[in-house]
């Protein structure tokens, strides 16, 4: 019975922990956001550059909404907070987390949680340079005669924030098949037999998420392909080089810790949980 006032006051300690830290990412993209409203204008117009450039001579975008020139570029400017501060925010997240995890899933967890941030950034910007050129261009050149092509600003938005949806997700891809690998719900071996199936999922994926023209489907279709590839390359050399903290036999497959050793990882998260809290 003694052990339940130390388990509740714990329980309470950790939700004011994850209430701090909320706190903390929220002001976080409040404050960016606050130093952005001044150029939201701006930051659409930036965003619409790729379709701008395509207009036909005379023709530009237009707003059907009453109050659409005000809001639209508000939330193009909330968005560009919460990415400039997601750094901030994904820190908040594994401050949270990470005293929970053994050492060896710390190791783990870290890369893998940047490089998919990173790469969802080279996912939409891939998209912005080398897809939306070519997109609007195919869009703009399929106008039939006598039609004014003259989108709206907020249907433009929508269509956007699909596409750099669905390039920021292909491009997390590496990511996935290195976790299938490493948690081993999945084999490097049964990754490669799975290659024709996931080119011809590629291709209807591009096909799904991008508009009905060939050269955007090979340009979402291709780097899916690709990225396929190179997370089934990365895998398995991190199946050779494990951490030496995970537990292997002689096959070098993941073994679960022993009880000593669970122990041993309870305790110093322990300790590790009250020095963190006397240091607060």
């Amino acid at each position: 019975m003694s052990d339940a006032p130390d388990t509740q006051e714990s329980f309470i300690s950790h939700l004011v922990e994850l209430r701090d830290r909320l706190i903390r990412a929220v002001a976080a993209v409040v404050l960016v956001f606050i130093a952005l409203f001044p150029w939201a204008n701006d930051l659409y117009t930036l965003l619409a550059q790729p379709l701008i450039a395509k207009l036909p001579q005379g023709s530009q975008m237009i707003a059907t909404g009453v109050a659409s020139t005000f809001f639209i570029p508000v939330k193009v400017a909330m968005m560009s907070a919460f990415l400039i501060a997601l750094p901030f925010v994904l820190y908040q997240m594994w401050a949270f987390i990470a005293p929970g995890l053994y050492q060896h899933e710390r190791k783990l967890a870290l890369p893998l949680l940047v490089a998919s941030v990173l790469l969802f950034f080279v996912g939409m910007a891939f998209a912005y340079f080398l897809v939306f050129p070519v997109v609007f261009g195919f869009l703009a050149g399929a106008t039939p005669e006598g039609v004014n092509f003259a989108p709206d600003i907020g249907a433009y938005l929508d269509f956007v924030m699909t596409l750099f949806i669905a390039f920021g997700v292909t491009f997390e891809v590496p990511v996935v098949v290195i976790l299938l690998v490493l948690t081993n719900m999945v084999s490097v071996q049964k990754l490669r037999e799975a290659r024709p199936y996931v080119i011809v999922g590629a291709f209807v994926i591009g096909a799904i998420f991008t508009p009905p023209d060939v050269i955007s489907q090979i340009m979402l279709a291709i780097p899916l392909w690709l990225l396929y590839e190179l997370g089934i390359v990365l895998a398995g050399f991190l199946r050779k080089v494990k951490p030496a903290e995970a537990p292997q036999d002689a096959s070098g497959d993941y073994q679960p810790m022993s009880d000593a050793e669970m122990d041993a990882e309870l305790d110093a998260i322990e300790s590790e949980n009250k020095s963190a809290r006397s240091d607060n």
